[in-house]
């Protein structure tokens, strides 16, 4: 008979898993985080040319061209959990693949802006796919001890994809006069061709995320919940190197399947006393993490900067700076992340975000150009790249009991897009109403108002397996029940 886990306060402590083969298959499921975060910012460098190439002027046009992507991120989120648990993790990140590849070849050489828009949103549900299943994937593979670090990976993709997009954008985008006519504007490499290349480099990495998720396994969880044991078993120890691993693991994950059998699953199992609370915290956080305004900064780059009186060319510079830094600081979330907790990281990100945001806003009003804007929003993307950007999905991927996190990581993230598509569609209103003073006061309001909410809602989930926090809300939902 194997050794059971040996329990240590919330702590489960099981043989040492295989450490280099978790590392690897987590790390071609992250490719589908690198693609979100290069499709998702790749139009940041690329609106300021499609847009006079399709000749768009009002707030309404400019906002539907940078947000129609997120309806089809919505769709995607939304059939990802179905798509998830009727065929597999697996499948899903292939068919995302695909997507990706050739929604941003056809994006890249759009005849009109019809067209565009098309397979804008067709990119978009590509998005919407591997953000729900990336990170749930990882979280199903890894072992609770290196789990944070594993789901942040997915995030530090996405930040190696938003890098790579603004440093593909820089390279491809010939000097810009700073004063150019319209018909010289319109004539010019950039609005012909320049932001066409922009996308269609997107399927260069979709293709390798293709053919590297077709030697990664399925999710042992999955595979139990479709009772196909043996398989599991196999993957299990693969996973963990061994047997007693594999034992230890399919014994926890069943137990918690039983009890879970007790209550519904699936969409409705959402509503159930207990699961309710987990939702709406997931959900959110999700809505915090982009109406924390840090997006804008990404994908209204080119329009903040230039309001604070930098030139075209600098721009593009300064735009891969805030890439670089956004890079950096998710390095130190990935180290910290399981020693210090995601609570007080997550407070850490709210409260600094709140006061850079502040500050900026300040900075727009007193008249103060170049330099400390760019400083201050460096800031605020420092501060969320090591805590919101990867806590939230670190957080979504694990609050939810095993046969509903499918469909609760699809709702929280669905709520996510619809929060971002609603950010990046009122951007230019907002501007526009308020100014970019109050546009900043705005957001750092929502994070203070973030801050609050996490400090009273948000449970900590460092170091207890997916089965220990299911059991905690179990534990919730029969105090609920009374």
């Amino acid at each position: 008979m194997h050794a059971a886990p040996v329990s240590r306060g919330t702590v489960t402590t099981h043989p040492a898993p295989s450490t280099i083969y978790v590392w690897g298959i987590a790390v071609v499921a992250a490719l589908g985080g690198l693609l979100f975060g290069y499709d998702w910012v790749v139009i940041g460098g690329a609106r300021q040319f499609f847009e006079i190439y399709f000749h768009l002027q009002t707030a309404s046009a400019v906002g539907w061209a940078n947000s129609c992507a997120l309806t089809g991120c919505f769709a995607g989120s939304m059939i990802a959990g179905t798509l998830a648990d009727r065929y597999g993790r697996k499948p899903v990140l292939l068919a995302s693949a695909v997507l990706f590849a050739l929604s941003s070849v056809l994006t890249g050489w759009a005849p009109n802006f019809a067209a565009f828009i098309a397979w804008r949103i067709a990119g978009g549900v590509a998005i919407g796919l591997s953000s729900n299943i990336s990170p749930l994937y990882i979280a199903e593979v890894s072992p609770a001890a290196h789990r944070g670090r594993l789901v942040s990976l997915n995030q530090f993709a996405v930040v190696i994809g938003i890098l790579l997009a603004q440093i593909m954008n820089w390279v491809i985008a010939a000097p810009v006069p700073d004063h150019l006519s319209p018909q010289a504007a319109l004539a010019s490499w950039n609005v012909q061709f320049g932001w066409r290349w922009m996308f269609t480099l997107v399927a260069v990495p979709a293709v390798v995320f293709f053919f590297a998720s077709l030697g990664i396994p399925e999710s042992p969880r999955w595979l139990l919940i479709r009772n196909r044991r043996d398989e599991a078993m196999k993957v299990l120890r693969r996973l963990g190197g061994n047997s007693d691993y594999a034992d230890t693991e399919a014994a926890a994950i069943v137990t918690a399947l039983r009890q879970e059998e007790r209550n519904t699953a699936g969409w409705s199992g959402l509503l159930h006393p207990g699961v309710r609370r987990v939702l709406l915290i997931g959900i959110v956080l999700a809505v915090l993490q982009q109406w924390s305004g840090i997006n804008i900064l990404f994908n209204y780059a080119e329009e903040v900067y230039r309001a604070a009186g930098l030139g075209t060319n600098q721009i593009f510079l300064d735009i891969v700076i805030t890439g670089a830094i956004n890079l950096i600081f998710t390095l130190v979330a990935m180290a910290f992340v399981d020693r210090l907790g995601r609570r007080p990281l997550m407070l850490l990100g709210c409260c600094g975000i709140a006061v850079s945001h502040l500050l900026a806003g300040l900075a727009y009003r007193a008249g103060w150009h170049g330099t400390p804007v760019l400083v201050l929003t460096l800031c605020a993307i420092a501060c969320y790249a090591m805590t919101l950007a990867p806590l939230t999905w670190v957080l979504i991927a694990e609050i939810f009991p095993n046969r509903v996190r499918s469909a609760g990581v699809s709702t929280a993230v669905s709520a996510l897009w619809i929060s971002s598509f609603a950010l990046t569609y009122s951007f230019p209103f907002i501007n526009r109403a308020l100014g970019s003073a109050g546009a900043f006061f705005t957001y750092g309001a929502i994070c203070a108002a973030g801050a609050v909410f996490v400090y009273f809602f948000v449970p900590e989930t460092k170091g207890r397996t997916l089965e220990q926090i299911e059991a905690q809300t179990t534990h919730i939902q029969a105090a609920e029940l009374g």
